[in-house]
């Protein structure tokens, strides 16, 4: 065992847990209106918590024991053969205890099941949100994730690069997100009345704590305190700025005015974008990745989302999903040597990557597509509908779904 690879990937655990709890409920809090920030705060925090308990009965071992090309084994059911506290063994995963990597997979999932809450915030039941998050979980994150990254996996073995979760985090969350806004349909008064953010402070706060927790996401990808998380860690620094730079700009040229809503946007965004990325491609490629997620995505949550037609309550699909891709290809291009990349020796490489990728992308498109459709349906039924009553959605979520009011005039 390396000590410092097992500091190096707990502290990432940790970083990890702050994107969520707190990070993504209060940037997901400041996003909605003010009568409906408790229930998105909760809905964040317990379909988190499901992800972090069913990761330790069945969701690891189906994710990264050998087994199928889609889905794995179930000899770590419970995280059994682990480790013996008897004699003070432990099974290793490389340089470090394996239940110091499984937990930091466990706060992937986590993060994956509540980034998706987004695309049908402010309507639904919560009862449909933790029933479909089971649901999902199981049949969508957890072969997806095999796939990719366990060595048995099919797209790994087809040769797939995906760092730290382009495909496996944002596009499958995505696309989830976007077939619940269509399965649920738009927020009463959608587009008739005005639904701005309630709190930009708060969401920029919770931005923040996403950008500083994604160190972890991606440099603790490495698993180990070395050249690989160096890399990452610079490469998220790196985009994610660019990113900032290009949503602002494309911003300020066609609406007239740079917002803060849109600086955290292309935060997220290019966060989004260098995630598949980051320890496989060169600083220039991290730069070229941030400045075209972030420009990308200001169509993606504009044109785009009129394209749709679906109200995507808080962009999963226009910024996560449409990032994810966007990220997920320009790493096929940006691994090759000749563009700064670790990876690929020459250029002529590239178009079957870029073919590899797009093949990943397609995947996780389709895969979580049809299983959102399953989850909604099933907890559709299960809960006796999935939006809640037309007067509490006018009213908000916050008093009648928890009892509770997050201001107090």
């Amino acid at each position: 065992m390396d000590k410092a690879d097992m500091v190096w990937v707990s502290v990432s655990t940790l970083l990890v847990l702050l994107m969520v709890t707190p990070g993504l409920a209060l940037f997901y809090g400041g996003l909605v209106r003010s009568k409906n920030v408790l229930s998105i705060l909760v809905q964040v925090l317990s379909v988190f918590c499901i992800a972090i308990v069913l990761w330790f009965i069945y969701g690891y071992s189906l994710a990264f024991t050998q087994g199928s090309p889609v889905i794995g084994g179930v000899s770590r059911l419970f995280f059994s053969g682990m480790l013996d506290l008897a004699t003070q063994k432990f099974a290793m995963s490389a340089s470090i205890p394996e239940l110091t990597f499984a937990s930091f997979q466990a706060t992937f999932a986590g993060i994956t099941c509540a980034l998706l809450i987004g695309g049908f915030a402010e309507r639904i039941r919560y009862s449909a949100v933790l029933v479909f998050t089971v649901v999902w979980m199981t049949l969508a994150y957890v072969p997806i994730a095999h796939m990719v990254w366990a060595s048995d996996g099919w797209l790994f073995k087809k040769g797939a690069l995906d760092f730290a979760g382009g495909t496996v985090v944002h596009i499958n969350a995505g696309i989830a997100g976007l077939v619940g806004a269509y399965y649920l349909g738009a927020r009463i008064g959608y587009r008739k009345e005005s639904m701005q953010p309630h709190n930009l402070p708060m969401a920029m706060i919770g931005a923040c704590l996403l950008w500083v927790g994604w160190f972890g996401f991606n440099a603790g990808s490495a698993l180990g305190a070395n050249e690989t998380a160096a890399l990452a860690f610079f490469n998220t620094l790196l985009a994610t700025a660019a990113a900032v730079l290009a949503w602002t700009g494309v911003e300020w040229m066609y609406k007239g005015k740079p917002s803060l809503l849109g600086g955290i946007s292309g935060m997220v965004a290019g966060l989004v974008g260098i995630t598949p990325a980051a320890g496989l491609v060169g600083p220039g490629g991290a730069l070229a990745i941030g400045l075209l997620t972030g420009a990308v995505c200001v169509w993606g949550v504009n044109g785009l989302k009129r394209m749709l037609g679906a109200d995507d309550t808080l962009d999963v699909f226009g910024i996560h999903g449409l990032g994810g891709i966007v990220g997920a290809m320009l790493t096929g291009l940006f691994n090759a040597q000749p563009l700064g990349g670790p990876g690929l020796k020459t250029m002529a490489e590239v178009p079957h990557q870029l073919w590899v990728q797009f093949e990943g992308v397609a995947c996780t498109v389709i895969w979580s597509g049809i299983v959102a459709l399953i989850g909604y349906f099933i907890a559709d039924k299960l809960c006796g509908g999935l939006r809640v009553a037309p007067d509490v959605e006018r009213e908000g979520l916050d008093i009648p779904s928890h009892g509770e009011s997050a201001y107090h005039r």
